[in-house]
């Protein structure tokens, strides 16, 4: 398993690590600039992201694994605060967050690492495989998104949250897991469905998402429908 960071340097590097973990079918706008809001506001050199091998919480992508992190590679290759790791596509079994985080802290020690999760995801946290060790692994900022509503918890989540809140992203450089802040960033009404159904009937993506994106897609004929 490696780690694509281009300029960015190694995965041992200072401060805290951040991830986003996701299908990336394809990786988008919508995606990269909540990342890179929440990069500039926790003060760290980048965002990793994690494209899913085979996520255990929805439908398999019918895009092959090796598409999706050659797009995120091709999406981050220009930008240095960004990277991708293909642990998750590598790895046999399913895609379980938690097995991500045990295997980064095995390398990293006590350097403290932040996941991203939209809110839609976050408020759902407690269904997913071991969510509980997640919290002992990781940080979490939970990024608001349209029509979820991060006070709007199941009751079993809303108490193992309890005193993990905070509001200062200072405590993502001084401890290595447990806290959890929300982040209001740009909202890019961007979805990877709409993509995929945009090149499906021969229209462009442009501009919805990276122009070297657009370019793998096109050179694959990824999305395409069949004539």
């Amino acid at each position: 398993m490696t780690e694509d960071t281009g300029a960015s340097g190694p995965l041992g590097g200072e401060g805290p690590l951040l991830l986003m973990g996701g299908t990336f079918d394809p990786v988008h706008y919508g995606h990269l600039r909540p990342a890179e809001e929440v990069r500039q506001r926790v003060g760290a050199e980048r965002v990793v992201l994690v494209p899913s091998g085979e996520p255990p919480h929805r439908a398999a992508p019918k895009t092959p694994a090796a598409h999706r992190l050659a797009m995120a590679r091709a999406a981050v290759a220009a930008f240095p605060t960004l990277g991708v790791l293909d642990w998750e596509v590598q790895a046999a079994g399913p895609s379980y967050t938690v097995r991500t985080l045990e295997w980064l802290r095995e390398r990293l020690g006590r350097r403290p690492i932040l996941i991203i999760i939209g809110s839609d995801a976050f408020t759902q946290l407690n269904h997913w495989h071991q969510w509980e060790r997640m919290l002992d692994l990781t940080h979490i900022a939970a990024v608001r998104r349209p029509g979820t509503s991060l006070e709007a918890l199941e009751p079993e989540l809303a108490r193992a949250l309890e005193g993990r809140w905070t509001e200062s992203p200072a405590v993502f450089h001084e401890q290595p897991a447990g806290a959890v802040m929300a982040f209001d960033v740009t909202r890019l009404d961007i979805s990877a469905t709409a993509i995929r159904e945009m090149v499906g009937a021969g229209a462009s993506p442009r501009f919805l998402l990276p122009h070297q994106v657009e370019e793998y897609l096109s050179a694959h004929g990824l999305y395409r429908q069949e004539p």
